[in-house]
């Protein structure tokens, strides 16, 4: 069960969850776990007229949809707010990337290296290039706009945790 701003949101079967990651730009939520489990929720909160006429409004759940595609434990996930897509990642390897078309997340791209799982992920600040991290050392930098690899690079002398871009100057194809 996972509460949420005095909402209880039910977990399919008590699945365990590994992940969680939040869009502050449009309040989604996407939540990831055992067995496959990836739901993405939606917070809308007061506006500002309810506001302004003194309503104590709750926030209400627009969204409670739960994304298939996943078999593995989903162990991260992180969003591209600036082109409103959402990336995950499951135990297997396997790497989705979702994207928001009329009101309902559906996949878009599907990546898996077979080889090794990843650690963590991480978009640039424009969101024009995400960064993978895989647990064996292999770096893999890819593209919005056309989601192929730009760059690999391979690393075997130690494992990464975390991916900080910064990015200083732009990248050319």
């Amino acid at each position: 069960v996972l509460f949420l701003c005095g909402f209880q949101i039910a977990i399919p079967n008590n699945v365990k969850l590994k992940c969680i990651s939040w869009n502050k730009d449009q309040g989604f939520i996407a939540c990831g776990g055992e067995d496959g489990l990836l739901k993405v929720l939606k917070l809308e909160t007061q506006t500002d007229d309810a506001k302004l006429r003194g309503l104590a409004a709750p926030s209400n759940l627009s969204m409670n949809q739960t994304l298939e595609g996943h078999s593995g434990s989903v162990q991260v996930v992180t969003w591209n707010e600036q082109y409103q897509k959402l990336t995950t990642s499951d135990q297997n390897g396997l790497i989705i990337v979702w994207m928001l078309y009329k009101g309902s997340w559906y996949e878009e791209m599907i990546n898996n290296r077979n080889k090794s799982v990843v650690r963590s992920m991480s978009w640039n600040a424009d969101g024009q290039k995400i960064c993978i991290v895989y647990e064996d050392g292999a770096v893999i930098v890819g593209s919005v706009d056309d989601l192929c690899f730009l760059f690999y690079f391979l690393c075997l002398s130690h494992f990464l945790d975390f991916v900080f871009i910064s990015v200083i100057a732009p990248w050319s194809r």
